[in-house]
């Protein structure tokens, strides 16, 4: 077997490159990195996509400065001396010229009351009136008669003790007829002191009579001769004052017509306007916490200044008072002195405006104030969520006192200017957050 001759390998020929081999390696390349980069850009919003976001939420800081403790309620003004005036008798009333507003001094005239007319007389009570005035006619004369009568008893019996006595100077009678005689005259004395009595009597009830009989159910005259002929009644009447018992305001008028009134009806009422006080009333629950003298802020409207009060008294007897989801509720009137205050801040203030009321039952100048819509129960204890390089952290606080604001904590853990978040939802751990616009 012939074998072929052995050739050197560096004799082999060598095929030289193409020249289009080198552009086409590049586009490969190319092509490779282009579906390499394509692929991460997937997998990175694929994963963006999936990944937990940070939960928005709402923040506030913590914050240190002045924390009251207050019990805010409605509340109404009122006069602290409210003075009524009433109608001293029956009568009819004039028509009053005050309105409600005028001011009026102490003792103006307020109201002018007449008495009341007599009511009118049928015929039959009128026959029996005249023959009352007869009869009572009759009595007087008979009384006149009486009087001369013990007139001339009197003047006898003085002429009797005259005589006896000047027989008794001669002593031609003894000293028994004398006081018999002295005792005569003294009884004819005052026999005619009892005849002019029952004389006076009978003339003042023929009066009474006459007055009785003097209004009559005749009709009004229709003539000038009728008119002359026909009796006269009194044509003005005594008219009675009522005056104003203090320098005021009316407040109100019960009565602003003319027309008969009873005794004691109300007529008016008088006050001062400068001197008010507020009533406010406060669940019996929170009364027992409100101190004597404590500061109250009363405000009108939310343009203008609140006025400044302290709590005068706590009414001891409460009061059910339905509110307005139809729950019965006991309730207690505080009494608020209204401060001094300048004329503008007093200016225009009357009888029942409402105000609205905040008692300060407490108050700490410097504190560290967390928003109570941080504050999370956790059983026994208070936590509250503190942002920390926007992670949510869990942090349990001394809650020392709280109102509708703030909560008032312990300086640890947390410190002032750390923002807490609000209204927590259920949060985890070191979950991130941030902060909703």
């Amino acid at each position: 077997m012939i074998r072929p001759a052995d050739t050197p390998t560096d004799t082999l020929p060598v095929t030289p490159p193409s020249p289009t081999a080198k552009p086409a390696r590049r586009a490969h390349i190319w092509r490779w990195l282009a579906w390499s980069t394509s692929g991460l850009l997937a997998l990175t919003a694929l994963w963006w996509s999936f990944a937990p976001r940070p939960l928005a939420v709402d923040v506030a800081p913590v914050t240190q400065g002045p924390f009251e403790q207050s019990i805010e309620e409605d509340g109404q003004l009122r006069l602290k001396a409210r003075y009524g005036v009433a109608a001293p008798m029956a009568g009819q009333l004039q028509r009053p010229s005050l309105q409600v507003g005028d001011r009026v001094e102490k003792n103006q005239v307020l109201a002018w009351l007449a008495p009341l007319a007599s009511s009118l007389i049928d015929p039959r009570n009128q026959s029996v009136l005249r023959q009352r005035v007869g009869r009572d006619q009759a009595a007087l004369q008979a009384a006149n008669a009486r009087v001369a009568q013990l007139q001339v008893a009197l003047e006898q019996a003085r002429l009797q003790a005259q005589r006896t006595a000047q027989l008794a100077q001669q002593n031609f009678i003894n000293e028994a007829a004398l006081d018999q005689a002295l005792g005569n005259e003294r009884v004819a004395a005052q026999a005619l002191e009892a005849g002019r009595a029952e004389w006076r009597a009978a003339q003042f009830s023929l009066a009474e009579w006459q007055a009785a009989l003097g209004q009559t159910t005749a009709t009004a005259p229709t003539d000038a001769q009728t008119a002359a002929t026909a009796p006269t009644a009194p044509t003005a009447q005594r008219l009675i004052p009522i005056t104003s018992p203090i320098s005021g305001q009316v407040i109100q008028l019960h009565l602003s017509s003319a027309g008969p009134v009873t005794a004691g009806q109300a007529l008016l009422d008088i006050g001062d306007v400068t001197a008010l006080e507020a009533v406010i009333d406060v669940l019996s629950s929170d009364a027992r916490h409100i101190p004597t003298g404590a500061p109250v802020a009363l405000s009108l409207d939310a343009h203008q200044a609140p006025l400044a009060g302290r709590v005068r008294r706590i009414e001891p007897t409460a009061f059910t008072r339905v509110s307005a989801l139809g729950i019965e509720e006991q309730r207690v009137n505080v009494l608020v002195d209204l401060l001094p205050a300048s004329p503008e801040g007093a200016l225009g203030l009357g009888d029942g405006f409402r105000v609205e009321a905040r008692i300060v039952l407490s108050r700490v100048d410097q504190a560290l104030r967390v928003p109570s819509a941080a504050l999370v129960r956790d059983g026994k204890d208070w936590r509250v969520w503190v942002i920390h390089n926007g992670h949510a952290q869990s942090r349990q606080v001394l809650l020392k006192d709280r109102n509708a604001e703030f909560g008032v904590i312990e300086p640890r853990p947390v410190k002032a200017c750390e923002r807490v978040v609000l209204y927590p939802a259920p949060l985890k751990e070191n979950q991130r957050v941030k902060a909703s616009k």
